[in-house]
């Protein structure tokens, strides 16, 4: 593992999620010359439960864990001279911090902790409301609900570059945009300016790479068979040179993968149009960046350049509306999938009996899925039905009494139904939760005011002026497509022969990245990814429009597909609810003329 030069940054990646394993810490404290290690806990899905903790407990609202894991983690990092960045602190950063320096006070330890605050858009919401403006949903175009339990703006790098240069040894946001981290201390290190635009989009990729942990160093890799030891596998690394440039990398001695596909992949993770990746700080264009291997498990990432950002703020917001509940039931034995069908529709039509007799209204939702028998293909499923076959069925409901009878009537079916039906593997009866969904928007930056604080004191800030962007639309790489004549030996075979994909999920759109194995599939690929012909192949899960960008540089395309998930996050019924499994169900897309 090389050390840093005078002239680069070493940032580590250490948790890509709030539920990520403790071994990337772990690895990444004993890489030589490391200087940063930052941790990305918050998905739009996360904040919803942080907002049913705090409703539980008003200092609660962070991620608990962390604290342990700091307990353990952060004395060796500052002996280490690592500073740690993490958005932890979730919807209650002071919380969080606060937390943290009593632990660190018991152990006798001090550290210095900076908190980025100020994302907290609920006044933002209501002032806007108090002043005439019709709020919809940037997705759905959906009016905004009566209230909202919490609602949160993404900020930016530059809050966390202030805490940093008033001496923080971590610094704990609430709502920043994921690749703030990494850019934050980058703009710390190199001194950036708003206008340094080709840097800030170079900086937040490295950002973006490196936010999902694992995922950048083999993990979802569309050959999996691949990559080696997913027990240790490593955490990523990123060593960025003064003009953003960075090689991607894993600590020596670990499992994974870091190669151009794998690289190339999360570069299209989430991404929608690859020519205006839209962030608070720069609108980055990916569609001239380039990935080149420069030696074993090491990558060269470089050329994205840097547009002006918008005047506004994404609000992610949540609100109640009624509660939900699963559960799941495995029946094993003859024409298991046929038994497990006339079950799910049972528990069904008992509970609505049940409803009527004491007064109550019908479900507002319902969905029953048969797990094993390729559900997610829809029409191009062509498993055998086999002797086993897992229940799924889901709720919603605006009565939690009415929820709480489906739940008891999960277990009846152990007696009364098909034979062969066995429990829901010990995990009690299903429990009935509030059903909280998403609102997106946006808001004016100068609406919504950022706050850092450092050791517990104030810091002056005020966020910089950033350039004005264009009034004219920035052009997209949506793409027109030519008729080609696919070649005789691909015919009849699936996508996954010719192309690696990754998917993920906003909201209720669908976003799916697909990268060209080899140059002289993308001109096949380029013809089979028509919008028209991925939605026809999709129309079981797609209803809205799809949308297909090209990243030529990297002979790469990003689908994004709206209307894709059943409401994505807590408000789909499906057994995939981010659409994870987006990607493997196109890339089982036959090849045709």
């Amino acid at each position: 593992m090389s050390m840093p030069t005078p002239n680069t940054i070493k940032i580590g990646g250490a948790c890509g999620f709030w539920g990520d394993s403790s071994l990337g810490t772990e690895q990444l404290l004993k890489v030589p010359g490391i200087q940063y290690i930052t941790y990305d806990y918050l998905a739009e899905l996360t904040l919803a439960i942080m907002a049913g903790m705090r409703m539980k407990n008003p200092e609660h609202g962070y991620a608990l864990d962390f604290i342990d894991l700091m307990k353990r983690t952060l004395p060796a990092a500052k002996s280490k001279g690592i500073k740690i960045i993490a958005n932890a602190g979730g919807l209650n950063p002071a919380g969080c911090a606060a937390a943290l320096q009593q632990a660190m006070i018991e152990a006798g330890h001090t550290i210095r902790i900076g908190v980025v605050s100020g994302d907290d858009a609920t006044g933002t919401l209501g002032q806007l409301r108090k002043d005439g403006v019709e709020l919809r949903d940037q997705h759905s175009s959906q009016a905004a609900p009566p209230f909202f339990l919490t609602a949160n703006a993404y900020l930016g790098a530059f809050p966390i570059a202030a805490a940093l240069d008033a001496g923080a040894d971590i610094v704990i946001t609430g709502r920043v945009v994921d690749s703030a981290m990494v850019l934050g201390a980058l703009v710390h290190e190199f001194k950036w300016q708003t206008t340094d635009l080709n840097p800030l989009a170079q900086g937040s990729l490295a950002g973006h790479i490196v936010e999902c942990g694992a995922q950048a160093t083999g993990g979802l890799f569309t050959d999996w068979q691949q990559v080696p030891d997913w027990a240790n596998i490593g955490y990523p690394i990123v060593e960025v040179a003064a003009d953003g440039g960075f090689e991607l990398s894993k600590p020596e001695g670990t499992g994974g993968l870091v190669n151009k596909a794998v690289a190339t992949e999360q570069l299209l993770y989430e991404i929608h149009d690859p020519a205006n990746y839209a962030l608070p700080d720069v609108v980055c264009d990916f569609t001239t960046v380039n990935i080149e291997e420069t030696g074993p498990n090491r990558v060269r990432i470089y050329g994205a350049t840097g547009k002006a950002p918008s005047d506004l703020y994404k609000v992610c917001a949540t609100y109640p509306e009624g509660f939900r509940c699963i559960g799941m039931l495995s029946i094993v034995g003859f024409d298991a999938h046929a038994k497990a069908k006339r079950t799910g529709k049972t528990i069904l039509e008992r509970t609505r009996a049940m409803f009527k007799r004491q007064g109550l209204a019908d479900y507002t939702r319902t969905s029953i899925e048969i797990i094993g028998s390729e559900t997610d293909l829809g029409p191009h499923a062509q498993v055998q039905l086999g002797h086993e076959a897992m229940m799924r069925i889901a709720i919603t409901h605006s009565d939690k009494k009415a929820a709480a009878i489906f739940s008891r009537e999960i277990a009846p079916a152990g007696t009364s139904y098909a034979p062969g039906t066995s429990g829901n593997f010990g995990m009690g009866r299903p429990n009935v939760t509030p059903l909280v969904k998403m609102f997106s928007c946006f808001v004016p930056k100068h609406m919504q005011t950022a706050a850092v604080q450092v050791g517990g004191e104030n810091i002056q800030y005020q966020e910089p002026e950033h350039p004005k962007a264009r009034a004219e639309t920035h052009p997209t790489t949506e793409q027109s497509f030519d008729e080609i004549t696919v070649p005789r030996e691909l015919l009849g075979k699936p996508l996954i022969e010719i192309a690696h994909g990754r998917s993920g999920d906003k909201g209720d759109t669908s976003n799916v990245g697909i990268v060209a194995r080899k140059p002289e599939y993308w001109p096949v690929l380029r013809y089979l990814l028509r919008p028209e012909n991925v939605k026809n192949h999709l129309a079981h899960l797609v209803k809205g429009e799809v949308h297909t960008f090209e990243l030529p540089q990297v002979q790469a395309f990003n689908l994004v597909m709206k209307e894709a998930l059943d409401g994505g996050g807590m408000t789909s019924m499906r057994n995939d609810p981010l659409g994870k499994g987006m990607a493997q169900v196109l890339l089982n897309m036959k090849i045709t003329e």
